[in-house]
């Protein structure tokens, strides 16, 4: 789901602000920094970029089928408002 070098990426760069005293400490800090994403990423409910646009698609082709009902309802009302005032 999530993008492994976009992970990469960011355990890299925390890895590099690591203060030079730690320096011998990256490669794990690299590993337990990248299972700690992978896991926190991994627990979040995330949709991926493709996802959100076809709902998005959905939802805008879902919206315009209402306003369509939406305008032929009130032209049944205005067509049955005639009937309605004669009757009564």
């Amino acid at each position: 789901m999530f993008n492994p070098k976009a992970i990469d990426e960011i355990t890299s760069r925390l890895a590099d602000s690591l203060p030079p005293g730690l320096s011998q400490f990256k490669e794990d800090m690299e590993k337990n920094i990248r299972a700690i994403l992978q896991s926190v990423l991994g627990k979040m409910d995330l949709v991926t970029r493709e996802e959100f646009e076809v709902q998005k698609a959905v939802l805008a082709k879902t919206r315009q089928k209402l306003e369509d009902l939406e305008k032929k309802v009130a032209d049944i009302e205005a067509s049955l408002a005639p009937r309605d005032d004669s009757e009564n």
